[in-house]
């Protein structure tokens, strides 16, 4: 009998072969170190971000406070952890002190480190810009967007701005958890036990005027083929609108309605969540937060905008 990589010991062939202190005898058997293959339950290892890279600077909106600059911190924790070496700042949009430093003042600092690196001639001239900005923002607010730019502007540091986080189907998803974690919504549709407080109509809570409403409609048809109910967008920040599309989906045959908010969270003010979902009559979930998509969909505005290929988790293919 023989082993994979040569004879048994105790065999003939075995006893034969003299023990050797040095290099390998002619003919004798080499175990080789078998190279470690990702299989489909093992995760890849993360690529690195390339050497000099520009610094990810995610801008957050709204007023700052302590809960946003702990969702901050964990958005941007779970960025580096994905990409290794990623030099992940945090700007505030109504920034101004040291504790929420404003965006352009975050973003002058990263030119200006950048133009160190590269001044004194120890690095070549990099081709791209010294940041990338990546707005904290669901869906698209043309208010918020044009004050960021202005930052970019005033900060003299020629970064690059990415598009917001939706629509995607990775927010589909964040709203669903934040649903049934809510009770609103069973966790996984392929379960066959009912939820009693299931959400059989789903009001999708956004700001920033109708292209905000358009865009959050697309992540709504998502989530409604995830939950096989109706799923209709509204605006916060227009007078009624809530309560008219409530009554819309009431007219339709829904009769437990629940709010899921299109948000990450600092972009609004407290307790106006609170006052929609009295509004409408029903309740509603939590805002998107640091959940894990939200982090990797930052990442993903990131990397697109610098070419680089990032790996899906727990497949290895390379996602852009």
């Amino acid at each position: 009998m023989s082993s994979p990589t040569g004879p048994a010991p105790g065999s003939p062939r075995f006893d034969e072969v003299p023990p050797s202190s040095g290099d390998a005898a002619p003919g004798l058997p080499v175990r080789m170190p078998r190279p470690r293959q990702s299989g489909r339950h093992r995760r890849p290892e993360p690529a690195a971000a390339p050497e000099g890279a520009p610094a990810l600077v995610l801008a957050v909106p709204g007023a700052p406070t302590a809960a946003a600059r702990g969702l901050a911190s964990e958005v941007t924790s779970i960025a580096r952890s994905e990409l290794p070496g990623l030099d992940a700042r945090v700007g505030y949009v109504d920034g101004g002190d040291a504790e929420f430093p404003a965006l352009e003042a975050v973003l002058a600092q990263a030119a200006g480190e950048h133009k160190a690196r590269t001044g004194d001639g120890s690095q070549p001239e990099p081709q791209g810009p010294p940041a990338v900005v990546v707005p904290l923002l669901a869906g698209p607010d043309s208010a918020l967007l044009r004050r960021i730019r202005q930052a970019i502007m005033n900060s003299g540091s020629a970064a690059e701005l990415t598009d917001v986080l939706g629509p995607h189907p990775l927010l589909a998803e964040a709203l669903h958890v934040r649903l049934s974690e809510a009770g609103l919504a069973r966790a996984d549709r392929a379960r066959l036990f009912t939820v009693a407080t299931a959400a059989d109509g789903i009001i999708l809570a956004t700001v920033g005027g109708d292209e905000a409403v358009q865009a959050a409609g697309i992540t709504g048809m998502l989530l409604s083929a995830r939950l096989a109910v109706p799923v209709l967008a509204a605006a916060l920040d227009e007078e009624g609108a809530i309560a008219r599309t409530a009554e819309q989906l009431r007219s339709s045959g829904s009769q437990h309605l629940a709010l899921a908010p299109y948000l990450i969270g600092p972009e609004i003010a407290d307790g106006l969540v609170g006052a929609a979902a009295a509004e409408a009559g029903c309740s509603a979930a939590e805002p998107l937060g640091a959940y894990g998509t939200v982090g990797r969909l930052v990442l993903s505005n990131y990397a697109a905008a610098l070419g680089i290929t990032l790996q899906t988790a727990g497949q290895g293919a390379p996602v852009r």
